[in-house]
């Protein structure tokens, strides 16, 4: 079938499995260098809590989840040393959750991991082809950048923003 031809179903097919194909060869060498239970929600959460930290309620507004659901992560990752929590120093009422050492490292790790596979990709197909379509994918998007509720997403009836 020619480029052309293929029908409007294929594109976004055809971007979901080479995520998915990322992803699962990010997570086999992650469970290699000590982060055997990082899940690729887990990636989504510590990229949603970002450098500076966030609250429960803000955690569940960027990912599309209830105060309960980001809750309950929290307390999972917590639980896997990727989180911390803690009283905001500014406002003791407020408990902030905050990457863990572990969690800037599983990070890290990711981005690492994540350059050399694209520049195994680029080796197989050329770099200037790699470029062109990391050009052409961010064209065709909005540019507002990353959303982190893509789990989330996925269940939602209308496909909009959470």
């Amino acid at each position: 079938m020619s480029n052309s031809s293929r029908p409007g179903h294929a594109l976004p097919l055809l971007l979901l499995r080479v995520f998915q194909e990322l992803v699962d060869e990010l997570h086999d060498e992650l469970a290699g260098v000590g982060h055997g239970d990082a899940r690729p929600m887990h990636g989504f959460v510590l990229q949603a809590v970002g450098p500076d930290g966030t609250t429960a309620v803000e955690l569940a507004r960027a990912l599309g989840v209830t105060k309960q659901a980001a809750g309950r992560t929290i307390a999972v990752l917590e639980e896997q040393d990727y989180l911390v929590r803690a009283v905001d120093p500014a406002d003791s009422r407020r408990k902030v959750v905050r990457l863990s050492p572990r969690g800037h490292d599983l990070l890290a790790r990711s981005a690492d991991i994540l350059d050399r596979l694209r520049n195994q990709r680029a080796e197989a197909v050329g770099a200037d082809r790699i470029a062109a379509l990391e050009d052409t994918l961010s064209d065709l998007g909005s540019g507002a950048g990353p959303r982190w509720d893509a789990p989330a997403w996925f269940g939602r009836r209308d496909g909009g923003p959470a």
